[in-house]
């Protein structure tokens, strides 16, 4: 589904990536692994055309979107969930999502609202809530909420469980579950090693700008390097 060839890309003096090759599979979870400053970011802000590489290549669906304009990335239905949880603070929870179908582009939604709020059924509840005055967590719901609007077809993760207590983060992952089994595609970054090897198929490490390792989750959970620097183990 995507195709990502020897990606380079430098900004502010800063090689963000060195030749990052990789590739999601439609229906899987893949994740992102590696240390802060890794490049995690850096790779999904160009894959979603917020950054220009510098060479390389980023082929959807076998359609060459290297370099091309967010809106242009968008309407081939990749849409990023970023990190922070960015919601319009003083739009209410309901006009929040409304804004996440303007990324339909006249393509079919694949979420309703009625399919967001079985999800994330708080949302219902704060629908008429002013967005600011959400919980962290129910804001990192309802950013996640937005991008499904817009009907993806993969979506692009950005830090999910950054700065959430554990019960939340439990709620969010569980509704990514839920959202993998009803198909759709997700490239999760998570600095949450542990948690983004369990709820991925497959994973990549990345170090300084490179890809250091890859595999099926479940094998790079026992990976003893992998575990002594990311899981807390050896």
């Amino acid at each position: 589904m995507l195709s990502i060839d020897t990606l380079k890309v430098h900004y502010s003096g800063i090689q963000a990536l060195r030749g990052v090759s990789l590739e999601v599979t439609k229906g899987e979870t893949v994740a992102l692994i590696g240390p802060n400053g890794a490049g995690k970011s850096s790779l999904l802000n160009t894959i979603s055309g917020l950054v220009k590489p510098n060479s390389g290549n980023v082929v959807f669906e076998d359609t060459a979107i290297t370099g091309a304009a967010p809106w242009a990335v968008t309407k081939t239905g990749i849409l990023q969930v970023p990190e922070g949880r960015r919601v319009f603070a003083e739009m209410t929870v309901l006009e929040n999502l409304q804004v996440g179908q303007t990324a339909l582009h006249g393509r079919e939604p694949t979420y309703g609202l009625d399919d967001v709020f079985r999800v994330f059924p708080i949302l219902q509840e704060r629908r008429e809530q002013m967005a600011g005055s959400l919980s962290g967590g129910q804001q990192q719901m309802l950013v996640i909420g937005r991008g499904l609007m817009g009907g993806p077809r993969l979506l692009l993760l950005d830090e999910p469980s950054l700065g959430l207590a554990p019960v939340i983060i439990a709620q969010v992952f569980s509704a990514l579950s839920e959202l993998k089994q009803q198909g759709l595609t997700i490239l999760l970054v998570e600095q949450n090693a542990h948690l983004a090897l369990t709820a991925s198929d497959r994973a990549y490490v990345l170090e300084q700008g490179q890809i250091v390792k890859s595999g099926a989750s479940a094998d790079l959970r026992e990976d003893p390097e992998v575990a002594a620097l990311y899981l807390g183990q050896g």
